[in-house]
């Protein structure tokens, strides 16, 4: 038989209050303990350009997302983020943004140039610059599914560092964070290195505190399936993955 008493008397040990959570930033939304707002560009960065950012929904619910920093890090009018899996959607000041002419978008496709390129056949002072926010599944699918994408003039980034995201493991060497693409991308239009150093300064102190307090530094599956140190066995959407990165660098060498 179940004593009563017992049960009585464990239920009367639970404190009636919730326990003590970690104090939140108001800014960043990360706990105060590991806080990057220090590191942030003060005042706020303000280029000629504009970062569009098309963000997946799942991507917000990841608590190591870049895309806050970036926010934080630029003029609130120089960093405009819509959320969905297709676009415009609902947002018609997205579709006038995407349908100006001086509107580029950061995909690595065939047909992509080098974004060192771009002012070589424009005379534009300023760029819309779409970025696909999410896994590269995610930001595959959205572009496959916003037809007015297919339209725009499509930009590449070479020759970067591999990406200082060393917390989160990415599919190939050559991927980068969302916050990396932008501020390289903001690097080379406007011929400024302050873009570079300034934005990824959060980004490196994130990394920083997340090692301290136990994370460990990642390297890519692409590295560590070439090492043969790779847990997995590998499947069929990563090994697509991997061929459409190796296609891109041969393309590269090409040209």
């Amino acid at each position: 038989m179940i004593n009563t008493d017992d049960c009585f008397s464990d239920l009367a040990s639970i404190h009636a209050d919730p326990p003590l959570m970690r104090d939140i930033c108001s800014k960043c939304h990360r706990p105060c303990t590991v806080c990057y707002c220090s590191w942030l560009p003060v005042p706020p960065m303000s280029p000629k350009s504009r970062i569009i950012l098309l963000q997946h929904p799942a991507e917000e619910k990841r608590c190591l997302r870049t895309a806050t920093m970036l926010q934080l890090g630029l003029e609130p009018s120089k960093c405009l983020v819509f959320k969905g899996k297709r676009f415009p959607g609902k947002y018609t000041v997205l579709e006038d943004l995407l349908n100006a002419p001086n509107t580029i978008l950061l995909y690595p496709s065939g047909k992509s140039v080098e974004v060192q390129r771009v002012q070589e056949t424009n005379s534009y002072e300023s760029y819309n610059i779409v970025i696909l926010d999410g896994t590269w599944p995610q930001a595959k699918a959205i572009y496959t599914g916003s037809p007015i994408l297919h339209n725009l003039k499509q930009v590449k980034l070479l020759d970067h560092d591999i990406s200082s995201y060393i917390i989160r493991t990415q599919p190939t060497d050559g991927c980068l964070s969302t916050i990396e693409t932008a501020a390289l991308a903001l690097d080379s239009l406007e011929n400024d290195t302050r873009y570079k150093e300034l934005l990824l300064a959060p980004l490196k102190a994130m990394c920083e505190f997340q090692l301290k307090n136990g994370a460990v530094s990642h390297q890519s599956k692409e590295f560590r399936i070439k090492n043969n140190t790779y847990p997995k066995l590998i499947g069929k959407r990563l090994n697509k993955i991997l061929q459409e990165a190796d296609r891109f660098k041969n393309a590269d060498n090409v040209e």
